[in-house]
């Protein structure tokens, strides 16, 4: 287990299971923004928690829904992503501030968990763009982008409903599972190229959401701009 004291003086593994707190909602949203119905709201306003049970997706999740082989304590998902969230906190970078995070070994698999503090007023990018955004606010998003970039920061799912937006069109990130941090190279373009066709893909399924190619251009124009003003 691992915890922060600065944010939760006190984690019992009670507390890794939404029966555990006197307050627990399931995350909600539109198309694939809640998830897939593993994350809870807990704990009580002003600072609410986010819980959040580690499932497979894909095919291998339809015949092992949350079981991983265990590798080491360093090598599990849980420990990963809370020790990458701390270190892009320290960063400055706009992500949830881990709070806690535990593993159960079971044999030679394990199961993990993960709480973090809640964001504030913040809508996935796919809720976002239900109304036409400016090319402001693109060129804004592909800044925002850049500067996790900038520091090395690798998204293994960047997605339209990753990317959050709250007070002031600010970008914040969400899910760094499987996320690490690198040496620039063709990875940057990669997730950008993710990101793009998740954009593509929500405006698909749901036909009446504001996404068009110039948004893409000016979010590219934003990234592109923020990188030649940092060499």
């Amino acid at each position: 287990m691992l915890y922060d004291r600065a944010v939760i003086n006190q984690i019992e593994e009670k507390h890794f299971n939404p029966r555990g707190w006197p307050h627990a909602e399931p995350v909600a949203g539109k198309l694939r923004s809640a998830g897939r119905g593993n994350t809870m709201f807990v704990g009580n306003v002003p600072r609410q928690l986010v819980l959040r049970h580690y499932l497979r997706g894909g095919l291998v999740g339809k015949l092992v829904r949350d079981l991983y082989v265990f590798t080491g304590e360093d090598a599990t998902r849980c420990f990963a992503e809370w020790r990458l969230l701390k270190k892009m906190v320290e960063f400055g970078l706009r992500v949830p501030r881990p709070a806690a995070a535990r593993y159960r070994r079971i044999g030679p698999f394990y199961t993990a968990d993960l709480i973090t503090v809640r964001l504030p007023d913040v809508r996935p990018l796919s809720a976002v763009i239900a109304e036409p955004q400016g090319e402001t606010f693109w060129q804004e998003l592909g800044s925002a982008i850049h500067e996790f970039h900038s520091h090395g920061v690798f998204h293994a799912d960047m997605n339209a409903y990753n990317l959050q937006i709250g007070a002031g069109n600010r970008l914040w990130m969400l899910d760094f599972d499987k996320g690490k941090l690198m040496n620039p190279g063709t990875w940057q373009q990669e997730t950008l190229g993710r990101l793009h066709r998740s954009l593509t893909k929500i405006k698909t399924l749901d036909p009446g959401l504001s996404f068009v190619e110039s948004d893409w251009e000016a979010l590219l124009e934003g990234y592109f701009a923020a990188a030649k003003s940092a060499s």
